[in-house]
């Protein structure tokens, strides 16, 4: 038999522990988060349930632990607010504040399954450029890129369309350097001077 504190990992399934004290702990909470009062099943089948669903999300950490047994328990809240916003006898304003409690319960569910999902590295990707040198006789592409066996009209009107953006002839603006050659600028860009 184990000592408290020491470390089996026999239940690492469940909360992603190897820590059978926290395990049972998390187990304990998500238990205990539980409305029985008005379940169709046993306390014993909705253990079971909740164990299932817990391993059936396969935490790897102590960290996706204590999230899916917050994903657990916020699900379990907000089916029980949807019930009871549902009951015949209910009246408006308690039909209203629980699917409002609902639907808070249900954004937080959302949010959950998205630092779950971040904390797993499934969380969308971005790469932002935040410098672009262009030096003379350069050119510097911006917008999506086709390869280049594709040969679809839509990418020739896109190819077209890009042309006719990145180069407007248009009135050159006065340097204030006499070195310095003039810069073109778009014609639809010159505003009358006031």
């Amino acid at each position: 038999m184990p000592r408290a504190g020491e470390q089996r990992g026999d239940l690492r399934s469940i909360s992603g522990s190897d820590n059978d004290d926290f395990s049972n702990i998390i187990v304990n909470q998500v238990n205990n988060a539980l409305w029985r009062a008005h379940s169709d099943s046993d306390e014993q089948t909705q253990v079971q349930g909740t164990l299932a669903a817990m391993i059936g999300m396969k935490p790897r950490d102590e960290l996706e632990g204590m999230l899916i047994a917050q994903l657990i328990a916020s699900y379990n809240a907000a089916m029980e607010c949807y019930r009871r916003a549902m009951l015949g006898e209910q009246t408006f304003e308690g039909r209203r504040e629980n699917l409002n409690q609902a639907n808070k319960l249900s954004r937080t569910y959302a949010a959950l399954t998205e630092a779950l999902d971040r904390h797993r590295g499934k969380g969308q990707q971005r790469i932002t450029v935040e410098h672009v040198n262009v030096h003379a006789g350069g050119q510097a592409i911006v917008g999506a890129v086709t390869a280049e066996g594709e040969s679809s009209q839509k990418s020739e009107q896109q190819t077209h369309a890009t042309r006719e953006i990145t180069h407007e002839p248009g009135i050159p603006m006065r340097s204030p350097d006499p070195e310095w050659e003039t810069m073109p600028i778009a014609a639809g860009a010159r505003k009358a001077a006031v």
